[in-house]
Order: structure tokens, then sequence, then C-alpha cells
């Protein structure tokens, strides 16, 4: 019999911080239901969530694999040696873990993690946060216990009987920005009164909204704007020459998103799921800016389910040079239609995803006993 308290629970997924972060926000909800539970996270090596995890007090083992490239590349020819490769090790740690459960937040990375521990009569519980998901979550799906998911209409792709509406799950911080303005403005050097803008392009960065911030910093600049742009790891060292010239703040990373959700008045963001469903949270008026270079498109679809509520603007990519500066400033001045976005927004939150899909997790323990 397996001790209530003494669980041991692993957990994958990552390459980017949509898929980093929702593991660590579960993790982080269960170690607080479970204190003397064991966490071992595994990810891919040489990814983000090798720092990231750690960051956040969590162990974690690197596997050597990456995804298959779409274009035809040499890459692609590595792929199943890094497949066999992560297999052999995933083998490996899941016999010397013995977990008791396996979550996958989505990414590469989960693959041989989850197919190893289904396999091995491991319980398994995938959170899939896009409303269209990829192909590791839909080849796990067969195996898995449950899938929690963020959208509807999912059952086109999962078996029916096993999906569950949660919502994704996001840093717990986010739930009270508003009380954290001050010190979020205090904590940036911003100017109190002064309009501020945030912009963020997922954790690598997004080459066409820097190329489309950089154009328009003029533009800002005699809107009186002040600016917190997080360019991407990818793009810090091409865009760090603006940093603190005209109210400019340029990040790699941002590691206090709550402090940068509080001090932001307008949003202009990628439509990743993780950034969805913290912006919906955050009730602050977005522009959506889809990345088109993505499976299924499914970034646009996941900013049209908010833009179809009325709840935040979208701008494609191929649209910016177009249209850029006049939504933009029929949104800047107009404090009216930020409130409405603001409201509607807000609406579409699923504030207890987190905690909603620890209880599936529970139940998932206590049934496999």
């Amino acid at each position: 019999m397996v001790n209530k308290e003494a669980y041991r629970i692993i957990l994958s997924g990552g390459g980017t911080g949509g898929h980093i972060y929702p593991a660590i926000a579960i993790a982080n909800e269960l170690k607080s239901r479970f204190p003397d539970a064991e966490f071992l996270f595994v990810g891919a090596k040489d990814r983000m969530e090798m720092e990231k995890v750690p960051q956040a007090g969590y162990q974690i083992q690197g596997l050597w694999i990456s995804g298959i490239q779409r274009k035809l590349t040499l890459k692609n020819l590595s792929f199943p040696l890094k497949l066999l490769s992560s297999l052999w090790k995933a083998r490996k740690i899941v016999k010397t873990f013995k977990p008791n459960i396996a979550i996958g937040t989505g990414g590469f990375a989960s693959g041989p993690l989850l197919q190893v521990a289904a396999s091995n009569n491991i319980p398994t519980l995938l959170q899939e946060q896009n409303s269209y998901p990829g192909i590791t979550n839909k080849l796990l799906s067969k195996k898995a216990k449950k899938i929690c998911v963020a959208y509807d209409g999912l059952e086109r792709f999962f078996p029916k009987e096993k999906i569950i509406k949660t919502g994704n799950p996001v840093r717990q911080g986010l739930l009270d920005i508003e009380t954290k303005i001050v010190e979020a403005k205090n904590f940036y050097d911003l100017k109190h009164g002064k309009l501020t803008l945030l912009i963020i392009g997922g954790s690598l960065g997004a080459r066409r909204i820097n190329e489309l911030i950089e154009n328009k910093l003029d533009f800002f600049d005699t809107q009186n704007i002040q600016i917190i742009w997080q360019c991407g790891k990818l793009y810090y060292q091409q865009y760090k020459i603006y940093n603190n010239t005209n109210s400019i703040q340029v990040y790699e990373f941002l590691n206090n998103m709550d402090f940068a959700y509080a001090a932001a008045d307008i949003v202009i963001s990628r439509a990743g799921a993780s950034s969805v469903s913290e912006l919906c949270i955050v009730g602050k008026p977005v522009i959506f800016i889809p990345s088109p270079n993505v499976a299924e498109n499914h970034q646009t679809k996941n900013a049209l389910s908010i833009v179809n509520e009325d709840a935040a603007l979208m701008i494609k990519e191929e649209d910016l040079d177009a249209d850029f500066e006049n939504k933009f400033s029929q949104l800047l001045n107009s404090t009216e239609r930020q409130k409405v976005l603001s409201e509607n927004i807000k609406k579409l939150a699923l504030v207890n995803a987190t905690k909603d899909i620890a209880d599936e997790v529970e139940k998932l323990l206590k049934e496999s006993k």
C-alpha cells in the first residue's frame, strides 16, 4: 500500500514556456496537497526546461529528443536515433524512480516518457493546452487514463470518455495582480499615470512582432507610451540596444510575469495556449498577433476563440503593415473599448484549472493504490 503522503510523481513536457509552466503549476498544487511526495521532471536536453524547472525547485532529467521538422531537413535524419535513445533512457528513469503517476503537458519531450510509463501500467494524465492538439498528445491519448483540456470540441481528436474540460494551469501569482500594480510599476521603474504597453512574443521570441515594434518605436513615442518588451532569447542581442531609450525596457525573458501583467495597460501577445489562458485571468486589453508557423494554425484558432466573444483584438502577421497603427490607435483612444475587452476576457477565465487538474491526478492516485 502506497502512503498517501509519499507518492512519486513524474511530469514531462517542455520545449517552450507554454509546456513548462503548466507542469510546474500542477506540481506546485500537488506538492501543497502531498508535502512528502517526490517529484521528478523529464524534459529535452538543451531546452529551457533544464533551467526553469530547477529554478522552480524541482529535479529534472533530460532526454536527447527533438521534434520532427515539418520541412524537409537534415535534422530529421537524426530523429529515429534520438527517439530510440530517449525511449531507452525513459525506461531507465521509470524503472529507477517507480512513479505512481505520469503527467504530460505536451511537447516532444513528453512522448517517450509517457509512452514508457503507460506500457508499464502506470496511470498517465495528459494536459492539452491548445484547441488543436499536437501529434505527441494525439499518439499518447490512446493509452492515457484522462485528458484535461482547455477548449470544447476536442473529442474530434481524443476519446470522448477520457476528456475533462479544466482549462490551462497558470502561475498562481497572476490571480491577484490588481493588488500589485503600484509595486509592479516601481519594480520596472515605470512612471505612474503613463500608459504601459507589454509585448510578449513567447519564450524564444517572435521575429515578426519584434520587427513591428522596432518599426513603430517612434509612433509609440509620439503617443507617450512606455514599453516592456520581451523580445525572446533568439533576438535579445539584436534589440537590447533600445534598452532605456524613450521609456523602453527590453528583456530576453520575463521572470516576474505577475509584475509584468500588473504594470501593463495594454498587451500585445502571441496566442499560445498558456498565454491566452493567462491573459483571460489577467483581464487586460489584448491585441493577439498569432504565429502562422504552428501546426494546423492553432494559434489563430486560440485567438479567435477569444476574439469571437468580443474579448480581444487580433491582427494577422500579413496584415500588420496595413492595420496595426489604425487598430492600436482606436484601442488606445477609447477607454470604453478597453473596458469592454477587459471585462469580456475576464469572463472567459477558468481560474480553477490547476486545482481541477490536481483533483483528477488525485483520483487516479487513489484508484491505483
